[in-house]
């Protein structure tokens, strides 16, 4: 993901930057002082979002966004600023967020992970129809299917949709709002929440052994009992430990015979 910052403000740009890179993937690409000059660069180029500064020179903030607002592909619009009155305005124009100055890390690491996840989200729905289609168009008989291939899941990596064996997964685990996906030798984030990702699995393969995990059963290693009557489970070929919940405790011990 791109991003491009507008403040006029050495410092305060300065400290944008870094916080960016420490608390994100995002790539800043440039820095502008003047909104004329921004308005030129994105006749030319694009990017994923704009941390924008209102109190810049030759055309303030509000302005620039008002005409960003026009452009048929819509960056993320962060404000920036010393100024809360402008909020209502800034929420008008549809911007993602408004962070006021100085700058909190926490709330701005809290924005960077929102951003990203909103950002892998909308790249999944706009890859995923596609990838249907071409699951369509290759049923035996020339008969359509009316979504993915069972069997295959789509990941997200590097905003590259990976279409994996649902074999491969070994087991789902929620953070915040999206789910993080684990294969023997890779991460994913998927930007859904668990129990979205979960519905996309067979069934017949995976079980919800805990409200923020779902396990590939046919990975399980080990069953560790563990207290109030709940267990851990030790997956093959990783050191990952994944919960059973109490009150999946019992379905569990019928799933697998205990």
């Amino acid at each position: 993901m791109k991003a491009i910052i507008v403040e006029d403000e050495i410092p305060a740009r300065q400290e944008l930057e870094y916080l960016i890179g420490a608390h994100s993937g995002i790539q800043v690409t440039d820095c502008f002082e003047d909104g004329l000059d921004v308005l030129k660069f994105l006749q030319d180029q694009e990017t994923d979002a704009i941390f924008l500064d209102i109190n810049i020179p030759s055309l303030d903030g509000m302005l620039l966004a008002r005409n960003i607002s026009k452009f048929a592909k819509k960056p993320y619009i962060i404000f920036t600023t010393a100024y809360k009155e402008h909020a209502a305005q800034a929420f008008e124009l549809e911007a993602f967020d408004y962070i006021l100055k100085p700058y909190d890390e926490k709330r701005i690491a809290s924005m960077l992970a929102r951003l990203e996840a909103a950002y892998a989200r909308e790249r999944y729905e706009r890859v995923q129809p596609s990838t249907e289609r071409a699951d369509a168009a290759t049923a035996p008989n020339g008969a359509e299917t009316p979504g993915p291939v069972s069997g295959r899941v789509n990941l997200l990596k590097n905003d590259k949709i990976i279409v994996t064996d649902a074999n491969d997964i070994y087991y789902a685990s929620a953070s915040e709002k999206v789910t993080l996906v684990y294969t023997r030798n890779e991460e994913y984030t998927m930007p859904m929440s668990i129990s979205e990702f979960h519905a996309r699995l067979p069934q017949e393969l995976f079980f919800r052994c805990h409200r923020s995990y779902s396990v590939n059963v046919s990975k399980i290693r080990e069953i560790v009992p563990w207290f109030n009557h709940t267990y851990l489970l030790r997956l093959k070929d990783l050191s990952a430990e994944v919960p059973v919940s109490r009150s999946k405790a019992k379905e569990f011990r019928q799933l697998m015979r205990l």
